[in-house]
């Protein structure tokens, strides 16, 4: 299920993509406005599928993340960081069989 929030802080909107259980598998970056970030969620849900869409990046601490990329090259969302390459495989998988889930509006 995606969920779309805006920033008390920086009254920007952002979406998050959780599984099944609850944890968040995926985050998008800041947008000026809704429309945009609704945007940003329909590219998830295009892209997310496509594991070739994914690029797999090292951190400054040793572990590893990946990003999500559209069909420009344009980064949509990042992961978690993962402490083993099986955790981290297996949440690529995890965005593939969510991104096709329901969106909750938390600012409306």
């Amino acid at each position: 299920m995606f969920e779309i929030y805006q920033s008390e802080k920086t009254q920007k909107y952002h979406f998050r993509l959780k599984a099944k259980n609850g944890e968040i598998i995926l985050t998008g970056q800041a947008y000026k406005d809704k429309g945009g970030c609704e945007n940003g969620v329909a590219s998830v849900k295009k892209n997310g599928p496509d594991e070739s869409k994914f690029e797999i990046k090292d951190s400054t601490n040793g572990k590893q993340y990946f990003v999500l990329k559209s069909g420009n090259g344009q980064i949509i969302g990042q992961s978690q960081m993962y402490k083993t390459a099986s955790g981290l495989k297996n949440g690529i998988a995890s965005v593939g069989k969510n991104c096709a889930g329901d969106i909750k509006d938390l600012t409306a």
